[in-house]
């Protein structure tokens, strides 16, 4: 299969994933890609390291870390390699621009390559999830990142591949930040092992832990909601 028959490819699984006749899932959709949206969660998460951490320096570390995260897997993906490769969006393609299903009009910038909401997503779900070693948050993350890549393919404004290379960058960059932390965050760390059914391994308290997750789950109820009503 030759590069030109991949794009085909891509084309045609985009638009077998794009748009419904649903304005319920027209509402929800466009509610669960908007950046907004997941303020709550972010604060949450915030609160879980601020609550489970003794040293001012490890919260700051992590804060740093998260941040890059954002900024190596997206903010350079928008400044630099968007405009550099230089790939149409879905919407913008010459090709298939016309067929693709577009939400109020929403078509994004000119480039899609690769997804910045896909990698961002992703590198924040896969560096807390090493941080915190908790199963159920680690899960209820990184569905949050593919629910916000379902969305990109849905609105038409990525590609598959787009989405599958930012998936890739994403937890290149997470995983990298999480190595990074663990290297910079030594001085003032203790080899002392969590072994209790209310910490996990790296002592995040449980009960903290499900303050996320259900901040998490009224967004999504939230989003729901809100796209019962969507006009």
């Amino acid at each position: 299969m030759g590069f030109s028959d991949l794009i085909s490819l891509d084309q045609q699984l985009l638009l077998s994933l794009n748009g419904s006749e649903s304005l319920f899932f027209d509402g929800l959709l466009k509610t669960l890609t908007t950046a907004a949206t997941w303020i709550p969660l972010y604060i949450a998460l915030f609160y879980l390291v601020l609550k489970n951490n003794d040293r001012y320096q490890k919260v700051v570390l992590i804060v740093i870390c998260a941040a890059l995260c954002v900024f190596f897997a997206g903010s350079l993906d928008d400044m630099f390699i968007k405009p550099t490769v230089a790939r149409w969006r879905p919407t913008h393609d010459p090709v298939i621009g016309l067929d693709v299903d577009s939400v109020n009009g929403y078509r994004g910038g000119r480039f899609g390559f690769f997804s910045a909401h896909a990698s961002n997503t992703f590198s924040i779900a896969i560096f807390f999830a090493l941080l915190i070693r908790s199963r159920l948050l680690s899960v209820a993350l990184i569905l949050w990142s593919l629910v916000n890549c379902w969305t990109r393919l849905y609105l038409g404004v990525h590609f598959p591949g787009d989405i599958l290379v930012g998936l890739l960058w994403g937890g290149i960059v997470g995983t990298a930040m999480w190595y990074l932390y663990i290297r910079l965050s030594k001085p003032y760390t203790t080899d002392a092992t969590y072994v209790s059914e209310h910490y996990t391994s790296e002592g995040y308290e449980l009960r903290d832990i499900d303050v996320v997750v259900t901040v998490l789950a009224f967004t999504l109820a939230y989003a729901f909601i809100k796209a019962c009503f969507f006009v």
